[in-house]
Parts: C-alpha cells; structure tokens; sequence
C-alpha cells in the first residue's frame, strides 16, 4: 500500500479526494497496489467532510511522515504552493499538480530537484484539465520534432466567445452569465485579459521545444475589446473569432509564444469547440498534426488528471517520468508580432487613405456595419508592418487570422 497526502481540500483538491476514494478498487489495480489518502492539508476544520478524519492542519506533519510517498499538491498560486512542492520534493516525496501558475514559474526548477532526488513531479493536469496532453506530448510524441502548438487552453473565454457567437450577446452580458453559472470567477482578470492562457502556453512551449519560455515572455491580449461588429465581420468571412495560445518554432534555436483572439475558419476543427470545452492541436514533423479535445476545467476533470498521475508515480516506483527542460539563452523567445499573417482590421479610415496604405485589400461589407466604418482584409505581412501602414488611421480593431 502507498500512502498520500494532499494539500488543499477546494475545488481540485476535494475532486482529488473523490476519485482517489471512490475509485480506489480500479485505481488499485491500474497502479498495482492499493493507495490510500492519509492526510488533506486544510487551514480550517472541516468537521462535516465525509473524510474529517483525515485532514490536518499543520503542513510539518505531512512532509515529516516517512509514509507519505506522494504529495498531490491542489492549493494553486506560486507562494505557499511552491513552498511546500519544493520541500516535499527535497524529503524525497513525489510531487503532482495542477497548478499551472507554479508549473509555468517555477517548473524548471522543481523538474531539475526531483530529477536529482529520484522522484517524479508530474503536472498533466496544469494545462487542458481532464484533457491528456502533457503525456502524449513528451511519450507519444517523443520521435517527432515538434514545429506548433496552438489549442483553445481557457474554458471561460470560450464560453464568453460561444454565448456572442451563437446568441448575439455583449462580452459584458456573457460574462455576467459566466459568473453565474460559476464557469467564471467574480475577478476575472486572469481568464479574460489571456494570463492563465499564457501561463499554459508556456509549459506547453516548454515540453514542446525542450527550452524554458518564461510566463513574462508570453504576449498575451485578452478578449475584452471584441465587438459585435467583429464578430459579424468574421461570420461574413465563413470564421469565427477564438482566443487562441499558440507557439511555434522561428528558427532553428528561436521560437514564440503568444495569446491573442484570432480569426478562425469554421473549417477548422478547433473553430467549432464551444461552451467550456478546451482544444489543442500540436503538429510533429513525423506524425503530422495531431488534435486533443475535452474538458478543460471542473472539480473532476482535472481530479482525474492529478489523480492518473499520482497512479503513474505508483505504478513504477523504481521508473522516473522526467518531465523537464533546459535553460534558454537571450533571443531565444522571439516577438509574435514579426510572424507574417493576414489581418482583419476594422477603421474609421477613408477608402482613399486604405488604398494607398494596403492597395488590394479585400473590404467586407455587413449589413448592420456602422457608418464611415470599413473593415478589410490584408495580405501577408507582420504586425510590425501593418503599424506602420496604418500610421495616423483611425484603427479600430486588428485580428489575426490563422490560415
């Protein structure tokens, strides 16, 4: 029998303890011997809690027990949590998250000290909740040399950005709805300005091109500024507009990674992912372009990654997973905004002053479009570039479009 801990008993860390309860006799035989949850770090008591006697207080008395052989840490944020991980990891306890604020910070560092002490610190869970992602990047994937990765990485924004595509709602009326139904926090920054996109782009950036891209090194634009009127523009294209993190190789030692909404052809298969759920597809010079789908957050979903990696720990004990990734040197992390694409750009600019600036644009004309507004379509170019043909216009909005 392996014994385990966790610490936080929220969201993910009551998730955790479910399906490592209830589960138990499956999850035995998939992991070879049975596991048992020994503690769950609470702050407050929690005398009602189908498993109250099992939570403790004091994070001393888990990374002191000799029993504890793994450590599901489900507290979140990069203080206290990475605190604890890193302690835990040093007395020799394999270590799982799904913490990807931690894991995009400081997932170097804990990689290199469990490497050294012959545990594992395993984070499937950190990027794509429930959807398995990490694992087939690193094992499945590990003969192909990876060129992109580009997915939908934040259930929120796409349930915001379905409700104004499908039901001609505001981003402000979307987002309340969101609030509601508990699918967004009551502070939403992190979700809608793209910084938990970014953090998740970053580890996948990380394990995809073997280099460290740093949180802070992500470009992210949230989706607050999107109008009705870009929208519609979009669905007279045949695209939808999608918060998308990707990142790419820009060279053979450079790559990017940014967050920004896009242009999407409903062709495309990532297009038509809604509501809550997560999609992401990572294209390898052998296998191709590969897609995984499902969902992205929720108590379970993710539980289930934790919980699948705390087995993987388990099932092997004398068989190390190495997650982990090399420094990067300057340059390395490249401006998003010098890949060549084509652009939506929706201007008060006169047809004369878009003409000479972008010559043959394609102009989109929508019925309800506002007056002295156009919208167009330029030819492959940087973003640098629009910039500066666009110097002095009116520009009201810019897209870029993922072809």
């Amino acid at each position: 029998m392996i014994k385990t801990a966790i610490l936080g008993i929220g969201t993910v860390g009551a998730g955790t303890a479910e399906v490592l309860t209830k589960n138990k006799d499956v999850i035995a035989r998939r992991a070879g011997q049975e596991i048992e949850v020994k503690y769950i770090l609470c702050r407050k008591p929690r005398p009602d809690h189908p498993l109250a006697d099992r939570i403790v207080h004091d994070f001393e008395v888990i990374v002191g027990d000799p029993e504890i052989a793994v450590v599901a840490e489900c507290i979140g944020g990069a203080t206290v949590a990475y605190e604890y991980d890193k302690r835990c990891l040093l007395a020799g306890k394999s270590v799982v998250t799904s913490n990807k604020e931690l894991v995009a910070k400081h997932g170097m560092e804990l990689t290199a000290i469990a490497r050294d002490k012959g545990v594992n610190f395993l984070f499937e869970g950190s990027v794509g909740g429930g959807i398995p992602i990490l694992r087939p990047i690193v094992q499945c994937l590990a003969a192909n040399e990876i060129t992109s990765v580009c997915g939908i990485l934040n259930g929120t924004t796409n349930y915001i950005l379905t409700e104004m595509i499908q039901c001609g709602k505001t981003f402000d009326q979307a987002l309340k709805e969101a609030q509601e139904k508990g699918y967004a926090e009551l502070d939403p920054t992190a979700d809608v300005e793209g910084i938990d996109a970014g953090r998740k782009i970053s580890i996948l950036a990380d394990l995809c091109f073997g280099k460290n891209v740093a949180p802070e090194e992500v470009k992210t634009v949230g989706i607050t500024a999107i109008a009705s009127a870009d929208i519609e523009y979009a669905r007279i294209l045949g695209y939808k507009i999608k918060l998308l993190g990707r990142a790419l190789r820009t060279g053979p030692n450079s790559v990017t990674a940014f967050v920004e909404p896009h242009l999407i052809s409903k062709s495309n298969p990532i297009a038509n992912i809604d509501g809550v759920m997560n999609g992401i597809s990572v294209k390898g010079d052998a296998v191709g372009e590969t897609m995984f789908f499902g969902p992205g957050a929720g108590a379970l979903p993710t539980a289930s990654a934790v919980a699948a990696d705390v087995i993987d720990c388990v099932r092997e004990p004398n068989t190390r997973k190495y997650l982990g990734w090399w420094p990067s040197e300057p340059g390395y992390v490249t401006d998003p905004d010098l890949i060549s694409s084509r652009w939506l750009v929706r201007t008060g600019a006169d047809l004369s002053g878009i003409g000479a600036a972008f010559g043959n644009a394609r102009f989109i004309t929508a019925p309800a479009g506002a007056q002295g507004e156009y919208a167009f379509v330029t030819d492959y170019m940087s973003r640098a570039a629009l910039d500066r043909r666009a110097a002095g216009m009116d520009v009201r909005a810019v897209y870029r479009i993922l072809d």
